[in-house]
């Protein structure tokens, strides 16, 4: 008995429609694309509720009282149903979603969208959001599996996946449909269906059939079809008792078949032939009601009553049929046992049905289940997971496939590979879209227009002065570009009439032909290209890159061990990502490639793994404006190259913690090191932004992963080590010979030491003195001093003991330094990575005088006080110093003719790279050349802490000392080290006045007496004690002072000599470790002074 059908009705204005049924079927509920969701009682109710909900509306389902729509602003919304009441936004995308579906018990909703994502979200709790990536075009349609393990998608790519909902991951694909580039020109919008209940079938409405597909194994179980059919078919659904299965094509024609005889039993035909794009049958009677692409709205009555008489026979094979599939072990063989059963009418299968053998299995099966257009579904299956993932994995594809006996059980139930990620160029959007960006970068942006008027490229530049902004037309339909200070470059894939090609703008050249073009050859498409200076490169299928100059010639070609995924220029280094292997269950595993394209052309990461987030892909890969690797994954998190640590990469920003909602995301277009800036675009329930209106960057800070930051030790650590980390292409860069602005540098270094010092005085705090000393280990000569002070001042007098003993290991590791210096430069250039650990201690060395100034300029004051005491020997001294300072600013004392990159007017720059010996040994060759002259005194500290270092070190200098110190004030850290040594040997040798003798004897007294003086002051207050003594009292303190006089004098010239000749042997080691030098060098001065040091400086009577 045919099904009754009603005559059609006005329901919206023409576009795509959708329909549904409320959960007791006493309303039937539409949506179109006049924005409005109509609530009918019957057909023939001429006054249906309207809820407006927004401009366009393209799907809408409803479940317990919650009616969702999909609208033309990208959003998912919620209604209270029947009150119509808006009940907030589940999701966002960035284009419009296309389906949305509720699962079986209404808790969750699915959405697919043109932006090629599928999400899935808590209807209670819409921030509980998964996503599913890895269709390449616009999602088409989507289905829940009735269990809730699986989700079902079709695509404009032509794909239909099937994922694993709690893990995201898709378990299997089938290149079923024809693809397309969006939803309107889709032959058919492939509505999916699960069969309710069991959830066994997967119905697919693929051209004019739909085929069925096994749950778990996913093999193709039979095709369902009919010579009614002429058209494709867009739509199928399945009665809420899973024995019918109704389809609509897009002629306007619906069919409904019986499942378990698999006969035709309904054949209805659109009174206007309309193409049907929503069905939904009534939750309790046999009705169906459709609509289709013109706003019309239908219903069929008594669908398959007319099959009753069988309904029980049916029932009992369907019994049979879920007896013999539902049980956890299912038997590898049941799947056959039932081929048999609906082989004979299973249409185009029935030619092989009797060669079906139970031994034969999956693999009989696959030869078997070809459909009408002759395509394999078994072998599809068979390479399945990762059809788009190139061809090179089949085997893993097959795991579900091919047991290789009957024995075995059918399901690999390990971890499942994830897609290979696609090729993508930094700073693009998708190419399917009309109007895109082919790249953002630093320098400018490269648009392209592709729509019914125009195919065009439009370049602008951030700074018109590089170039004006140029439009060309996109006749070969280029869909990369990059883009630098000296040429655009541009690629488009191959047709099958034309070769793909590389076509590149060299708009600096100063001839007149400034562009080329290069076709690669056949079955060679580019992927990837990027830009340099002076160069371009591009990745193709055929795992080559190829580099060419700007100007057009081929240069070196090589293979990469895997696909590419992005490549990325800056200056001579070329980096190249690329897949490394197949990864698993979510996460993908890929490989970089760093390189040197300069004069000596080196690699220096070799196909090292990159780390990314847990289930994520890679986003965006490039240079900072500084010329560092960085790159960003899906997750948010931003990474760069840490050369300070053995090119190693160090999260530098977590681009989350600054998006407002789930669904927000930041597009990155540049990275700065200094200022330290993360330029990126603020994407609001996207991925990527829009084209127009013109995009608003923004300016992300960034924030190392650090532990405890909100502790103020947290906070100082992490800048502390940010500093650090930022300016570690200082290096990098002036070892390449760039010139680089000192008081940058210096402010750097600045701020990196202000923070180990407040870090120090904290530890004070604490009373942690070993984490002190670990603090000082990190700062440079003076700061130690600095710190020795606080110690002192702070009454810590073991910690100032130890810290004025590193100050001497310092100082003499540091004097050693310079003398290795050259070795380690050749050493170095051998390394592959270019630059070793410990680059930034060689390389850091020409930089720190900024807290030496600061001292000088405290110490001045104390200077007064000690001039009157000292002035004979001054002069005595100052006769040597034939030179004035001003021979120095032209005269180059340094020893080691090296002073590359920095340019310094300060002839002390220069000096910092004298060896120990010089310093030991009197500076002979100084003294002759030009000893700078010096103010007699040397800083002075203000606290009591002069004992240890200042006091002794305020005495007149010879000439060598007044060298080294001098070099100490002006050229940083090296002499960083140097001061401390000098001091000390010195300190042995020099003369004392009776004035000192008393003032060690008596400072203890003047400060019980008075503990608030400063360094002047005691001074001062010990002049004025001194001058009150009879002058029979002076004169036994001058006497003793001459005698301790004359024993350091001996003293210091028994070590002097063998000093000296040390130093021979000392440059024959210049290649062994710093360490073990450190540990014999200090040792002469190490016992004498320190023990003087620490019974005067600590003496607490």
């Amino acid at each position: 008995m045919a099904a009754t059908q009603k005559p059609m009705r006005y329901g919206h204005t023409e576009g795509h429609t959708d329909v549904c049924f409320d959960d007791t079927g006493s309303c039937i509920v539409t949506c179109g694309s006049d924005g409005d969701v109509r609530i009918w009682e019957n057909l023939d109710d001429d006054d249906p509720k309207s809820i407006n909900v927004g401009e366009k509306a393209y799907s809408c389902a409803l479940k317990n009282g919650r009616l969702i729509t999909a609208v033309s602003n990208n959003t998912v919304q919620m209604h209270t149903f029947p009150e119509g009441a808006p009940d907030g936004i589940l999701t966002r995308f960035t284009m419009n979603a296309n389906h949305v579906i509720f699962n079986s018990d209404g808790t969750k909703i699915a959405a697919g969208s043109s932006d090629f994502m599928v999400k899935v979200v808590e209807v209670t709790d819409s921030s509980k959001q998964k996503t599913f990536r890895g269709h390449d075009a616009p999602v088409l349609s989507l289905t829940f599996d009735p269990r809730d393990v699986y989700l079902a998608s079709a695509s404009c790519d032509g794909s239909v996946r099937v994922w694993k909902i709690a893990d995201q991951i898709c378990t299997t694909s089938w290149p079923l449909l024809q693809k397309c580039n969006d939803v309107i020109n889709a032959k058919s919008i492939c509505r999916l269906g699960w069969q309710p209940g069991s959830g066994k079938l997967l119905a697919i409405p693929v051209d004019k059939v739909v085929k069925l597909y096994r749950r778990e194994t996913w093999d193709s179980q039979f095709d369902l079809s009919d010579a009614f059919i002429m058209q494709p078919l867009n739509v199928v659904a399945w009665s809420p008792c899973g024995q019918y299965l109704a389809a609509g094509s897009v002629d306007g024609n619906i069919v409904v078949w019986n499942m378990e005889t698999q006969e035709c039993i309904e054949r209805m035909k659109h009174e206007k032939n309309y193409s049907i794009c929503g069905l939904a049958w009534h939750p309790k009677h046999r009705q169906i009601a459709y609509t289709d692409t013109e706003g019309n709205l239908g219903l069929l009555e008594n669908v398959g009553d007319g099959k009753k008489p069988n309904d029980k026979v049916a029932s009992t094979v369907t019994k049979d049929y879920n007896d013999l599939f539902d049980g956890e072990d299912d038997d590898y063989l049941n799947g056959d046992m039932i081929e048999p059963q609906s082989s004979p009418k299973a249409g185009a299968n029935e030619d092989d049905g009797d060669d079906l053998m139970p031994t034969s299995g999956h693999l009989r099966r696959a030869i078997i289940d070809d459909d009408d257009n002759s395509l394999d579904i078994g072998m599809i299956k068979a390479n399945s997971n990762l059809e788009k993932e190139d061809d090179d994995d089949d085997q893993t594809g097959g795991f579900p496939a091919l047991p290789p006996s009957s024995t075995q059980q059918p399901f690999y139930d390990g971890p499942m590979p994830t897609p290979k990620q696609k090729p993508f160029q930094s700073g693009s959007t998708p190419a399917h879209l009309m109007h895109r960006f082919m790249v953002w970068n630093s320098v400018g942006i490269i648009r392209c227009y592709n729509d019914e008027q125009d195919n065009a490229i439009d370049i602008e530049f951030h700074d018109t002065s590089i170039h004006h902004a140029t439009h060309l037309p996109n006749s070969l339909n280029h869909t990369m570009a990059d883009l630098s200070t000296e040429a655009i470059l541009l690629a488009c894939e191959s047709t099958e009439e034309l070769a793909s090609k590389l076509h590149c703008i060299h708009f600096s050249s100063w001839d007149a032909n400034k562009e080329w073009t290069v076709d690669m050859p056949e079955d060679e498409d580019v992927e990837a290209i990027c830009l340099g200076q002076g160069w371009a490169a591009c990745a193709t299928s055929a795992l080559l890159v190829r580099v060419f100059t700007v100007g057009g010639v081929q240069k070196e070609i090589f293979s990469l061990p895997g696909p590419v995924v992005s490549m990325a220029g800056h200056g001579e280094q070329l980096m190249i990502i690329y897949h490394r292997g197949t990864g698993f269950d979510g996460d993908q595993c890929l490989g970089v490639q760093l390189m040197e394209l300069g004069k000596t052309k080196k690699q220096i990461l070799h196909g090292d793994p990159l780390s990314l987030t847990k289930k994520s892909y890679l986003i965006w890969v490039g240079f900072s404006a500084e010329g560092t690797p960085c790159y960003v994954d899906s997750e948010g998190i931003v990474r760069m190259l840490n050369r300070g640590l053995g090119n190693t990469w160090i999260p530098v920003c977590n681009m989350r913690e600054h998006c407002k909602g789930k669904s927000d995301h930041y597009w990155v277009v540049g990275i700065h090191e200094n200022p330290q800036q993360l330029r990126c675009i603020p994407c609001k329930g996207a991925r990527f932004p829009p084209t127009l209106p013109r995009p608003a960057v923004a300016i992300l800070s960034f924030k190392l992963p650090y532990c405890q930051v909100t502790t103020e030790k947290g906070q100082m650590e992490e800048q502390y080590w940010r500093s650090v980390v930022f300016h570690n292409h200082v290096d990098y860069l002036s070892k390449n010979g760039y010139e680089l602005d000192e008081n940058a540098k210096n402010q750097s270094v600045k701020e990196q030491q202000e923070l180990l010092m407040k870090l120090f005085a904290l530890s004070c705090k604490l009373e942690r003195e070993f984490r002190c000393m670990e603090l000082a280990d990190l700062m440079t000569q003076n700061v130690v001093n600095l710190a020795i002070k606080y110690a002192s001042r702070s009454r810590r007098l073991n910690l100032a003991q130890r810290l004025s003993e590193m100050a001497v290991e310092k100082a003499s590791e540091l004097a050693t330094a310079p003398e290795d210096e050259e070795e380690e430069e050749d050493f170095r250039k051998h390394l592959n990575a270019g630059y070793s650990n410990s680059a930034t201690e060689w390389s850091q060395l020409p930089v720190r005088n900024v807290q030496q100034d600061q001292e000088m300029e405290d110490a001045e004051e104390t200077d007064a006080y000690e001039e009157v005491e000292e002035a004979p020997e001054v002069h005595k001294q100052s006769k040597k110093n034939v030179l004035s300072e001003e021979a120095g600013s032209y005269l180059n004392v340094s020893s080691n003719k090296k002073d590359p990159v920095v340019p310094s007017a300060n002839v002390l720059d220069t000096m910092n790279k004298y060896s120990k010996k010089t310093s030991l040994s009197s500076s002979r060759a100084v003294n002759k050349q030009n000893p700078p002259v010096i103010k007699p005194l040397i800083p002075k500290p203000k606290t009591k802490q002069a004992l240890a270092i200042s006091f002794f070190q305020a005495r007149t200098l010879n000439s060598s000392e007044k060298t080294v110190e001098e070099k100490e004030e002006k050229a940083g850290n090296e002499s960083h080290e140097v001061k401390v040594t000098v001091q000390e040997s010195t300190e042995n040798r020099r003369p004392k006045t009776g004035f000192q003798m008393w003032l060690e004897e008596n400072r203890a007294n003047i400060l019980t007496d008075n503990p608030d003086l400063n360094e002047a002051e005691v001074i001062k207050e010990g002049m004025s004690r001194f001058r009150m003594l009879s002058s029979e009292e002076r004169m036994v303190w001058t006497e003793k002072a001459k005698g301790g006089t004359v024993n350091d004098l001996t003293e210091d010239k028994k070590r002097k000599r063998p000093t000296a000749d040390e130093d021979e042997a000392k440059k024959n080691q210049e290649q062994k470790p710093e360490d073990s030098n450190l540990s014999k060098k200090p040792k002469p001065l190490d016992q004498s002074t320190n023990v003087r040091l620490a019974a005067f400086a600590f003496k607490q009577s």
